[in-house]
């Protein structure tokens, strides 16, 4: 335990600073099953580092998917077939319960079930394994030590799925040596595989803008963050050196190219706009905050009108004067000269 957690340390992406903004990794694997009917059902399974899909998982092979040079780990090919066996073996029995138990439990077609099962991993903590059941996307049956329990909105199908699944002991105590032994070494074979582009660091970019009018005499603040990598990122509005506490922090979305994106908003009235400014921390920026004032930034959309409108107005103005002389000029005549 305490060489993974000294691993973990070295490996996890800004896994040496003590921000209180990082946050655990996970390795996780999903299988999401279709049932369309009594006789027809689409499996797709998936592996993932935190939002970075590793591996996909052909079906009908029962073969991995390697997404990147390193997914494969630094694992030996006899690890990786035994991987693709025991999850080829797992995910196709895994629907046949519920294939049969369909009317039992008052599974209705077309229907939707996901298992997802990994562990994941805090600074200076041990790994936790963990294993859901989800049914049409509610959670439905959750595993702890070496049983199965219902979700407290599950219902009465939670707890039939339990009692059945709790009748296989031995298959529940090879779900507790993965996701609690196997699974934090493959999550840091993964990371010691990866670190080079898990530890990258990419500086954000950061720019303010106004959103639509919440009201007279409001603004909408808008502090957009974008192209940071890793994920783990804090932005607030302040006034002063105080954080303001009607900050409203968006969710980070994903970049195609692995970085990240996040806008924070808060909504004040324009005359206590003055003092405001933007302030983001991330690892890459190496313990130097970015700071943004709002009057030193003016949005984009104000810049644009403060500059077009005159402009405009200058346009318009010379169109008239140009045609106000034209239509002053003495009229020239044409034609042959007299004799």
């Amino acid at each position: 335990m305490f060489l993974q957690m000294a691993l973990l340390t070295v490996l996890v992406p800004g896994g040496d600073s003590d921000d209180d903004y990082q946050e655990p990794i996970s390795l996780r694997t999903i299988l999401t099953t279709s049932f369309c009917n009594r006789s027809w059902t689409q499996n797709q399974g998936s592996a993932w580092l935190d939002e970075l899909q590793t591996r996909g998982w052909d079906s009908k092979t029962g073969a991995f998917i390697f997404l990147w040079p390193w997914s494969r780990g630094n694992f030996s090919n006899e690890e990786l077939m035994e991987q693709e066996k025991s999850f080829h073996t797992f995910f196709t029995r895994f629907p046949l319960v519920f294939q049969d138990h369909a009317s039992q439990w008052q599974l209705e077609y077309p229907f939707q079930v996901q298992l997802a099962g990994g562990c994941d991993s805090h600074f200076g903590e041990a790994s936790t394994g963990f294993m859901q059941i989800a049914y049409q996307g509610p959670d439905l049956v959750s595993f702890q030590n070496t049983s199965w329990w219902p979700s407290p909105k599950g219902g009465r199908r939670a707890q039939q799925v339990c009692k059945l699944f709790n009748q296989y002991h031995v298959v529940n105590l090879r779900i507790q040596a993965n996701i609690n032994d196997m699974c934090p070494h493959f999550l840091l074979g993964l990371l010691e595989a990866g670190k080079a582009d898990l530890q990258r660091q990419m500086r954000p970019e950061a720019w303010l803008s106004t959103g639509p009018s919440p009201g007279s005499g409001h603004l909408l603040l808008v502090c957009h963050v974008s192209g940071f990598y890793p994920k783990p990122v804090w932005v607030t509005w302040m006034r002063g050196d105080q954080e303001h506490q009607g900050t409203r922090r968006g969710d980070v979305l994903p970049h195609a190219d692995g970085t990240w994106y996040l806008q924070t908003s808060l909504d004040v009235e324009a005359r206590e706009a003055a003092d405001l400014s933007c302030l983001v921390r991330h690892s890459s920026l190496e313990g130097q905050d970015m700071v943004f004032y709002w009057e030193q930034h003016r949005p984009v959309d104000l810049v644009f009108l403060v500059v077009s409108v005159p402009l405009v107005l200058l346009a318009g103005l010379a169109s008239w004067l140009w045609k106000r002389q034209k239509s002053h000029k003495t009229p020239q005549c044409t034609g042959l000269p007299l004799e």
